[in-house]
Parts: C-alpha cells; structure tokens; sequence
C-alpha cells in the first residue's frame, strides 16, 4: 500500500528494485498485518507465528502455501517472484505482507518470529545463521548445505543460540517412511546387509544452448550470486537449473539424495553419524551443459559392514539384487529399475517410495510394532511439526543434526565421483582421512560474503 492505496505493479517493481519497498513495509505496516492476523485467527499475539518467507520461486512458493496463515514478510531478489508472493498472501489471508528484496532487511523486523529459506542451495547456510543471530526460529530447504564445512558451522550457531531448525526432508513426516523405518529398525526383516538407493535422472530444459547475456532487469543477480564465484549471467544456471552446477548444488546426488539417501541414514539408525568408506564414478553430458552428472554409482560402507548401493538415474534391480530379482519384481509391480529405497535384510525386502512401500514375504508388512518395540520421531506435518517445535521448544523430526548428517552423505558421494577416488571418512571427527581429500569439505565465498568461524 502507498499512501492509503494499492501499489500497481509498476509502482511495487519501481520500488524493490530501489530498496525501497522491504524497508518502508518492514518499518511502516507490522502492527497493522498482526491486528489483522489476529482477528482473522483468533489466537492470542504470543500463539501466533509470524514467518517471514525468503526465496519465493518454486519450491519456495510451495513452503509459502503451506504455510500461508502465518506469512507476514516474503523476500526475494527475482521482483517477479517476489510480487507472485505478496499477491498469493493477499488473496489467501486478505493482508499484504512487507516485501523485501534483500534478506537482512526482513531479518531486521523485530516482528517476525521465524524465517523460511527456499533459496538455491548456496543461500541456505548464510540466512539461516544470520537469522538465528538475529533470535529466529528456521527451516530451511533440502539439501541442508553446500559443503560439509557449512553444515558443522550452522549446526554449532543453532546450538548456541537456542534456535529451533528445520530441515525440508519432507519424507520423514509421511507415515509410510515412518512404518518402514521402524519395520527395519525393529528387526523386521531380520540384519540388514544393504540398502539400494535410486535417484532421479537429470531432468535438463529441452531448449538449445543459450548464450551468456545481460541480466533480465527483475533479477538483482549479483545478489543471486552471493558468495558463489562471479559467473556472467545465463538463463541456464538460474532458478531450478541452478541445481545442475557446482557453484550452487550438487545434482540429483544433493537433490533427491537428501531424501532418499535421508531414509536410508534413518533405517540404519545413523542420524548422527555416517559411512566410513566411499567409492564413487560419474558420467557427465557430453554436450557440456551442465557440470553435476548426467548418471552415477556411488558405493558407501558402514562401521557395522552394511553397504549402501546409490545409483542415478535410477537403480536397475538385475544389477543390484541377481540372486533376488524375482522378489524385488514383486515388490516394485514388476519394474526393471526403482527409485526411492530398498532395504535388503536377512529375512526379506522392503521397498519405500512416495506413495509406495511393500516387502517380500508380504506377511512382513503386516506385522505390528508393539509397545516394547523401538519407535522412531512422529511428524504427521512436516510444516506443522515445526511450528509446534517452535513453541515447546523441542527438536523437530529434521533438526540442524539430521539435516548436516544426510547432507554430508550426499556431499561425500559427489566427492568420491569428482575426485574418482576412495574417500576414507571419521564420522565422529567428520573428517576425510586423506589430507589432499580434506580440501573438499569447505570451498571459498566471494567476498564480502563470508561463512562464520567456529
């Protein structure tokens, strides 16, 4: 609003990209968005949660609907997707959030209880610990971080300052995963030997090659950049293709591996710990697209001798199970290869999806978990959970632990397939063994962006 009156689109663009428009609704309108959060909700002021939203393309608009009842601040250097967002807040809620093109801005709102990250994966780290500095709770898109070192850096800031974090590991608040977990956990399929993991391929644009260009004049990219190295601007490393390069993620191994590769550390009760042993190998697009590889294998050892088999696109069932091929067609409606979880024990298989589990024998499924058995974290909502979290002040189901642990499994992987070598990993000192390795756990900010010390 502007003097009393809507801004037009014209007006709300003009003043973003000044920087005007995040500081005078941050300063101007707080009070007038809780009067009506409150009337509209009908909780008491300290009941309510006020979540201010930063990143709000995507999956970050997805994080937004779902929480949409508590949105007060959304925050975005694209001021398409920024305008997407305060409009989708006024027709849900019928109050306009302060918008803001610069996160430490909204940071600034003493208002705002919580933060919600749906940033490219190299903006996670740096809000999230700028807002637990700044005494609010968090959660943050998978995967948790962009290299081992980032994770132990927020993990130590969250336990200091108290902060609740969320990570988005969405799968450990469906009850599916929740009843395979403790299936496997308790015995069910008797020792575990392996778990085989499929990821999803690459799902690259069908366009042509486009070459670098000038910035499209909605996108304040130097700040999309952040502390990633200078690059000139192209079409193709931006917004979801951003996953596809190094500079800012890792691939389908960080994408969908913070879900499954997440599962697979739940089942064999290694939340808080890892692999020891990493082999890896990769193939990359010939065309030279992208960097992240276009297939992978990726072979981690336990302590305990339990192998995790991780394969993409996919995971090809002959392959991987030869002397149990015919079981695993049951389990998977007869198909060659899977994606999501198949955990091989003694006694049987167990297969987990979304919106899939089964076991051979069949009769594994059906066996209850008793009241003396082991039973894992409930989550029903993920969102919820978290919301929850924040005003008992207990840890959520994903909290800044599992998340930097599940990340790290996923960034050890894509070490061992980039350096082509054997990475001998110290769960406990989470270290690599090999001192020419060790450089792989951290990588350099642009200035002036820089990651904390701890």
């Amino acid at each position: 609003m502007k003097n009393g009156r809507r801004l037009s689109r014209r007006q709300f663009l003009k003043a973003a990209g000044q920087g005007t428009l995040g500081v005078a609704a941050g300063l101007a309108l707080p009070n007038i968005f809780l009067n009506r959060t409150r009337a509209a909700t009908g909780q008491n002021p300290s009941e309510f949660i006020r979540v201010g939203f930063i990143g709000t393309g995507g999956h970050g608009m997805s994080n937004l609907r779902a929480l949409i009842k508590n949105a007060v601040a959304v925050c975005d250097v694209d001021k398409n997707h920024l305008e997407n967002a305060v409009k989708a807040v006024e027709k849900a809620t019928g109050r306009t959030p302060a918008a803001y093109s610069d996160y430490r801005r909204l940071l600034e709102d003493k208002s705002i209880d919580a933060v919600c990250i749906s940033t490219p994966d190299h903006w996670h780290v740096l809000p999230a610990i700028d807002a637990c500095e700044a005494g609010k709770d968090v959660y943050v898109e998978k995967p948790l971080t962009l290299t081992i070192e980032e994770g132990r850096v927020l993990r130590a800031v969250v336990r200091r300052t108290g902060r609740v974090l969320q990570t988005g590991s969405q799968q450990r608040s469906d009850p599916r995963f929740r009843r395979a977990v403790e299936l496997v956990r308790n015995g069910r399929l008797g020792r575990i030997r392996r778990v085989l993991v499929g990821l999803t391929g690459v799902n690259w644009t069908n366009e042509a090659p486009v070459p670098d260009s000038d910035p499209p004049p909605e996108l304040d990219y130097d700040f999309w950049l952040g502390p990633a190295p200078w690059r000139p601007y192209n079409k193709h490393r931006v917004h979801y293709y951003f996953r596809f390069f190094w500079d800012y993620s890792g691939g389908q191994m960080t994408n969908w591996g913070a879900h499954h590769l997440d599962i697979a550390q739940w089942g064999l009760g290694m939340d808080g710990s890892g692999p020891v042993e990493i082999r890896g190998s990769g193939e990359y697009d010939p065309q030279k697209r992208f960097e992240t590889p276009v297939a992978f294998a990726v072979t981690y050892r336990y302590a305990s001798g339990v192998i995790v088999e991780c394969r993409s696109p996919g995971a090809r069932v002959k392959d991987l199970l030869p002397d149990r091929e015919k079981e695993a067609r049951l389990i998977l409606n007869d198909k060659d290869t899977f994606t999501g979880c198949i955990f091989e024990g003694e006694r049987g298989l167990l297969y987990i999806n979304r919106g899939a589990l089964a076991t051979w024998p069949e009769e594994i499924l059906e066996e209850s978990i008793g009241d003396n058995d082991l039973r894992v974290y409930e989550s029903r909502n993920h969102h919820q959970n978290w919301l929850d979290c924040i005003r008992t002040r207990n840890l959520p189901i994903c909290d800044v632990e599992v998340g930097h642990r599940s990340a790290t499994v996923c960034h050890l992987g894509n070490i061992a397939v980039r350096s082509g070598k054997v990475i001998r990993w110290d769960p406990n000192t989470e270290q690599i063994l090999d001192a020419e390795l060790a450089r792989w756990v951290s990588k350099p900010y642009r200035p002036p962006w820089k990651l904390p010390k701890v």
